[in-house]
């Protein structure tokens, strides 16, 4: 086993801490992707510094700060309890960001991730929307990162967060309340979309889509989730079945659904061949995340009945 992480300055323990979690074979991808940026975060949020503090080799770089050992010995700790816990990062700190935006997290929601996300910063979505959109639909809100940030893209519209699980709902609660947005975020327990009947002008769903293949080699950090919240049946797309055939009954006419997928667009385009939909870039690139309108899910289900 690699010796304990140990250094005396914010970037010695940088250093130390990214190879013993390398070494370690821990799992990314809750808000990092390599050892070296997980091992910056957890220093950074053990010793109380901001996550955006200067790194590197810029003249006011915090990496030759000095680290009393008391803190050296606190932050040792924390690398130890991410190794032998396998819990994702943002479960030890209690925080996950989005687009620049700080989120409450614990063990009853999943770190929030989605590449929604970036489509609401950047405007992606915008032109899709109605000039009347009003009604937004978070679905499977998890902690409500997304009905949040739904909620500051567009300061006109009423955003409902909505999901199975009472637990993800109060840590959504705690997110809501936190970001001030109690009056136009509301949130309700629903399974499906069976207690939130709409209309809708937008639904946004990143649901359980993991197929069970996929499910069965997870690495340890993603099993530290909720499993209802990952898993998506044999090909992943068990409730999305059921979604796309409620949602044009719960939408608006001229309403959208942007939907992500992760890694199973093969399984979409087997399971749903003949619904026109449109991918969306993303920094992951195109085939995540798909849009598509209430038109399109309309004559996909009177095509499917006709049969």
């Amino acid at each position: 086993m690699s010796a304990a992480v140990q250094g005396q300055t914010i970037g010695a323990l940088i250093a130390s801490g990214a190879a013993r979690l390398q070494a370690a074979g821990v799992g990314f991808g809750h808000g990092t992707t390599n050892a070296h940026d997980e091992a910056a975060w957890l220093v950074l949020w053990r010793l109380g510094l901001p996550l955006d503090s200067v790194l590197g080799d810029a003249p006011d770089s915090i990496e030759n700060q000095p680290v009393p050992q008391a803190q050296q010995a606190l932050v040792a700790m924390l690398f130890e309890e991410r190794i032998a816990t396998r819990k994702p990062a943002a479960y030890l700190t209690r925080e996950a960001w989005l687009q620049g935006v700080p989120f409450y997290v614990d063990e009853r929601a999943i770190v929030p991730r989605s590449f929604i996300a970036e489509l609401l910063a950047d405007g992606s979505i915008d032109d899709w929307l109605g000039e009347h959109t009003r009604q937004v639909l978070d679905l499977c809100t998890g902690n409500g990162s997304l009905a949040v940030l739904a909620a500051m893209a567009y300061p006109e519209v009423e955003v409902t967060g909505a999901d199975i699980s009472p637990d993800a709902l109060a840590v959504a609660r705690i997110n809501v309340d936190r970001h001030g947005l109690q009056d136009r975020v509301r949130l309700v327990q629903s399974d499906g979309l069976s207690a939130v009947p709409g209309p809708w002008d937008l639904i946004l769903c990143n649901p359980p889509y993991v197929n069970a293949q996929s499910m069965s080699t997870l690495p340890a950090e993603y099993r530290a989730e909720p499993e209802l919240a990952l898993a998506g049946g044999a090909d992943g797309m068990d409730f999305i079945r059921r979604l796309l055939a409620d949602a044009s009954a719960c939408m608006s006419e001229h309403a959208v659904l942007v939907l992500e997928i992760g890694n199973e667009r093969e399984h979409f385009e087997e399971a749903f061949p003949k619904l026109p939909v449109i991918w969306l870039e993303s920094s992951a690139g195109e085939g995540q995340v798909l849009l598509v309108t209430f038109s399109a899910l309309q004559h996909w289900k009177k095509y499917i009945f006709s049969l």
